[in-house]
C-alpha cells in the first residue's frame, strides 16, 4: 500500500453516515479517484455544507470507495469523521500538517520542528547540541 497523490482528481458522493465513501463518479474536468490506484493511500477532503475533513484515505476498486483511514482535522475541531449527509464532494489535497516547504531562500522548512535525524529525501542533515558532542567524540576516536 503505497501514498499516492495524483492533481485534479475529484469525485461527487452520496453516502451519509461516518464510515467509508462510496465514490459516484468524477466531476467534470477532473480525474476519477482510480487513478490511485486499488488498496493505496491518499490525503483526501470531504466538503458537505459547510463541514468539511481531512485526513488519510483507503481507495478500492470495488465499490469503488474511499474508506477514511485517519482523520487528520475537520470543522468540528477534532478527528471524529464527520457525519455526511446528503451529497458531498471528496478529492485530493495534500494537508498543511503533512507538507514541508521551501522559505523565500529557497531552504527546506517544516512545519513543526526537526530535532535530529538525516532527512533522506535531498539528504539534508540535521543537527542537534546532543548529537554535536557525541560527533565530536567519535572525532576523537
Amino acid at each position: 500500500m503505497a501514498l499516492a497523490l495524483y492533481d485534479r482528481v475529484q469525485e461527487t458522493t452520496t453516502t451519509t453516515g461516518t464510515g467509508t465513501i462510496t465514490l459516484a463518479g468524477a466531476v467534470t474536468g477532473y480525474q476519477s479517484f482510480a487513478v490511485i490506484g486499488n488498496g493505496n493511500t491518499t490525503y483526501y477532503t470531504i466538503v458537505n455544507g459547510s463541514a468539511w475533513e481531512v485526513g488519510i484515505g483507503t481507495y478500492s476498486t470495488t465499490g469503488p470507495t474511499l474508506a477514511r483511514t485517519t482523520v487528520i482535522s475537520n470543522s468540528n475541531g477534532n478527528t471524529t469523521p464527520l457525519t455526511l449527509s446528503g451529497a458531498s464532494n471528496v478529492f485530493v489535497t495534500y494537508p498543511a500538517e503533512k507538507s514541508v516547504n521551501l522559505d523565500a531562500s529557497g531552504n527546506v522548512s517544516p512545519l513543526g520542528t526537526v530535532s535530529s535525524g538525516t532527512w533522506q529525501a535531498t539528504t539534508v542533515g540535521v543537527r542537534s547540541e546532543e548529537h554535536t558532542s557525541e560527533l565530536q567524540s567519535l572525532r576523537h576516536l
